[in-house]
């Protein structure tokens, strides 16, 4: 079933990989923003952590694509419970960026909205994968490539955000 995808979903899961990796640097390098004062745990668990969870869910998507003896019906079932879990998990994380002052619509639509409706595809793709419609592999790939794209703007959003603290005067 998924044989010809495999290429695909080993790529996914390498730039996944990776781009978790890089934010990890990244992170570690500008480690001083990261105080242990409410508003920045907030900011953390609101804007950081969604980044890296995003990543880690592309990954243990590619890794569960990629086990040779999947069917239909076991990869509907991962997709399906990985799908209402994290349609749960986005949809706390757009509560706490609208309820942040200093978020905009972009940042309430890449952090919390678009995150939630790809995920939101999972169910349906369990759907179409029960039935063994290949048409679900297709949606799936797709919610996939754009929770990709969307969250290789948000890690650049949060590091410029980072970028910005790092270099601004100490207050008095």
């Amino acid at each position: 079933m998924l044989a010809p995808w495999h290429e695909f979903y080993e790529l996914l899961g390498t730039a996944a990989a990776t781009l978790i990796a890089l934010l990890f640097v990244a992170v570690s390098i500008s480690t001083s923003v990261l105080t242990s004062e409410p508003e920045s745990r907030r900011n953390t668990s609101t804007y950081l952590s969604p980044v890296v969870f995003h990543y880690a869910n592309l990954l243990f998507l590619s890794l569960i694509a990629l086990i040779p003896t999947q069917t239909w019906e076991s990869f509907g079932l991962v997709t399906g419970a990985a799908g209402i879990g994290s349609v749960i998990y986005s949809i706390v994380i757009a509560l706490r960026v609208h309820r942040n002052s200093m978020s905009d619509l972009a940042d309430r639509l890449c952090y919390g909205a678009i995150p939630a409706l790809c995920y939101a595809m999972g169910p349906v793709v369990t759907l179409f994968l029960f039935e063994e419609k290949p048409a679900g592999l297709n949606l799936l790939a797709g919610a996939a490539l754009f929770l990709l794209v969307i969250n290789i703007r948000n890690a650049w959003d949060l590091m410029l955000s980072l970028a910005r603290r790092v270099n601004l005067p100490p207050s008095p």
